[in-house]
């Protein structure tokens, strides 16, 4: 092979080593995103099931609120960018009702849906 050739297949193997390792990281991305709102959601919903389970109990609220909160924060810390800012932000969410508001709940259960959407649009 000429030097001008080699230097082109070179350049033309970097390049294609780099297109691979890119795709392949977004693949891993996005598996890691699925993952993160997978997990996110379930979060929700069992903070929704032991808040809607006892509705009156401050008490339950509170609890329920600190665990989604803790396990929002966990969650987060394995994840960078977007998506650790979007869990956080959910994680925050729950915190706010650790007080045991009651009157609060029914106004945040509608902005989850809201949290778990900015989690998702993060991954994309």
């Amino acid at each position: 092979m000429t030097p001008p050739r080699r230097r082109l297949a070179v350049a033309a193997a970097t390049l294609t080593l780099a297109v691979l390792t890119t795709a392949c990281g977004a693949i891993g991305q996005a598996v890691d995103c699925n993952t993160a709102a997978t997990e996110a959601s379930k979060i929700a919903t069992d903070w929704s099931t032991a808040v809607t389970k006892d509705v009156g109990d401050t008490k339950a609220v509170q609890t329920a609120s600190k665990t989604a909160a803790d396990k929002t924060k966990e969650l987060a810390g394995k994840y960078d960018g977007e998506v650790a800012a979007a869990l956080n932000d959910l994680a925050d969410g729950f915190a706010s009702m650790e007080g045991g508001d009651l009157s609060s709940v029914t106004e945040f259960s509608g902005k989850v849906n809201g949290f778990t959407s900015k989690i998702t649009a993060a991954c994309s």
